[in-house]
């Protein structure tokens, strides 16, 4: 099938709104064949990041070789705030690391389940982790106790910190957990049956030896959810993102060690990996955080405009939900650089964004089991729909089902090389499950599991999940476009498109709809009419939502991904 791509049409802009526009020049490369010649990382037989680039950070501070902001920068919605140096860091991190390998007895790639929420204690585990050799298992505050016992039973972790509220629901399932030996507490006060980390750290030295690591030791692993199925285990080594990542800080995000970071994204997702720990850090910036018991679009703004936030990397949900504020009363006196990744974001969106702060936002593509694969990085022409060119980390192609490469412009697999050399910063295996992990492989390709294009400059276009592409009458249909056109009426806030049974074309597009608030008192009938009516306007005619139905909200996962899977189990009575 060959695809074709209208020309988005832009609005005219405001003589002050072009003059508001920021240029964003990059500071670690000249253009984009400048990355891809100078990216040659070279993989040491050891290596360990709180030793090799944490530690190293902390010894410039010493002598003055690294910028005076501070390595960590937390703040709350109380006003409380702390600050650590990358000195203060690894004093911390060293207490805790004496607490997992004396106290609790953990031994090297034995396994710690970790779930708290954006607190400091969260980042000084990931590092005593680092220090000690365990196996981090990061998890989200949303976990329910069903979610917590097949982690548990699956990883065989034989420890697990976590916060008060947790707590209850560990101990549910704890009894059917043999493996758990330790159970920690982030608390001011005491529990029953579990030890406090606070007395924990003052009663340990703060002097503590990290481990050798080999680069190819395992490091982390997430938990990742398919379609279909329990969630797997996705493991990384210490040098897949310990080092994969410097692809991310130095190029994408384009950082130095006097910028400040600001990523929302929830510690359970191993976007928090990329953006919040190991990206920012071998960058040797500032990574902050706000922690706010959910996402507030105006805090979120008031934050961007009174802290020296330099870079920011946010979901494109949450950019929908900022672009919905009067976001030009603001000023964001430091913010330089706006990234975002996750889902692919709407150019509608794109374009209020740059309107209201004269900033461009830069798309980035990765998954999990991957660094970043693909990005717009500044100095691009950015082609809104697109979420960029290949990372200079991968061989990025668009391949059939057997893994032949396809001719530019046609829709197929986004795939990553990885015959003769599979590339250090792919995910070493679905731990514990060979026939998962040897799906994800045709000839010489690790397959995404996402359809998409490259057109003849190198850009590539995101179609949809695999799983997600419609068949309708013979056309196949990606969700994407529809919503770039839905999105783009002023009626709709957000959207999500699935297929839906069809007697005749075998399944139709349907297009879940939330409304902005002036359209929800709106008669509903003339509205599903006036929507199908621009997507024919928008996009080819074949495309538009015969089906449309107005939902208080869309289902989405903890990370803010639309759960389209839902909409669509539920379409096919499936659910």
């Amino acid at each position: 099938v060959r695809v074709f791509y209208r020309t988005l049409t832009r609005s005219r802009l405001t003589a002050s709104q072009i003059q508001r526009h920021k240029a964003s020049l990059p500071k670690n490369f000249s253009d984009y064949e400048s990355i891809k010649h100078d990216f040659n990382p070279q993989i040491p037989e050891y290596f360990n990041f709180a030793r090799d680039v944490m530690d190293k950070w902390a010894e410039k501070e010493k002598v003055g070789q690294r910028a005076a902001t501070p390595a960590l920068w937390w703040v709350n919605d109380r006003k409380q705030e702390i600050q650590w140096s990358f000195e203060e860091l690894g004093f911390h991190s060293r207490k805790l690391a004496n607490v997992l390998s004396g106290l609790c007895q953990l031994n090297m790639r034995d396994r710690l389940f970790l779930i708290l929420p954006r607190i400091p204690e969260w980042w000084l585990v990931n590092i005593a982790c680092l220090r000690t050799g365990t196996v981090l298992l990061p998890g989200t505050s949303q976990l329910t106790a069903r979610d917590i016992l097949h982690r548990l039973q699956t990883s065989g972790a034989k420890c697990i910190i976590t916060d008060e509220s947790i707590a209850p629901l560990v101990e549910d399932v704890a009894s059917q957990c043999p493996s758990l030996q330790s159970k920690i507490l982030v608390s001011n006060r005491n529990r029953d049956g579990w030890r406090n980390l606070g007395d924990l750290m003052n009663n340990v030295a703060s002097d503590h030896e990290c481990v050798e690591t080999r680069s190819d030791d395992p490091m982390t692993i997430f938990f990742t959810s398919g379609t279909t199925g329990l969630p797997k285990m996705t493991q990384h080594s210490h040098c897949s993102y310990g080092i994969g990542l410097t692809v991310n800080g130095r190029y994408w995000l384009d950082l130095t060690d006097q910028d400040v970071l600001w990523n929302t994204s929830d510690t359970g997702w191993a976007k928090s990996a990329w953006s919040s720990v190991y990206a920012p850090w071998i960058q040797g910036a500032c990574v902050f955080i706000h922690h706010m018991p959910r996402f507030d679009s105006s805090t979120v703004l008031t934050t961007l405009s009174s802290y020296p936030i330099s870079t920011f990397c946010t979901a494109p949900t949450a950019y929908r939900m900022l672009v919905q504020e009067d976001v030009a009363k603001y000023k964001f006196k430091s913010l330089q650089h706006c990234l975002c990744a996750g889902e692919p974001i709407n150019p509608e969106v794109m374009k209020k964004w740059r309107e209201a702060t004269g900033l461009d936002i830069y798309e980035g593509y990765g998954q999990t089991e991957t660094v970043l694969v693909a990005a717009t990085f500044k100095g691009m022409k950015i082609k809104p729909g697109s979420f960029g060119k290949a990372s200079p980390a991968y061989d990025v192609q668009v391949v059939d089902d057997d893994g032949a490469v396809l001719p530019r412009g046609e829709e197929g697999n986004l795939a990553i090389r990885v015959k003769p050399l599979k590339p250090f910063s792919l995910f070493t295996e679905y731990t514990g499950d060979p026939v998962k992990t040897e799906e994800c492989y045709r000839g010489d390709f690790y397959l995404t599991g996402d359809r998409g294009v490259m057109d003849e400059d190198g850009y590539l276009w995101f179609v949809g999940r695999a799983d997600d592409v419609i068949l309708s009458a013979g056309y196949r249909i990606g969700p994407f476009e529809v919503e770039n056109a839905l999105i783009e009426h002023e009626a709709v806030a957000e959207s999500a498109v699935v297929g839906s049974p069809d007697p005749i074309r075998g399944e139709v597009v349907k297009a879940f709809v939330v409304l902005t608030p002036e359209y929800r008192s709106h008669d509903k009938e003339q509205l599903v009419k006036d929507l199908k009516t621009h997507v024919k306007k928008m996009t080819s005619p074949y495309k538009y939502p015969r089906k449309v139905e107005f939902v208080e909200q869309l289902p989405k996962t903890i990370s803010g991904k639309i759960r389209r899977v839902e909409l669509r189990k539920r379409e096919w009575g499936q659910i």
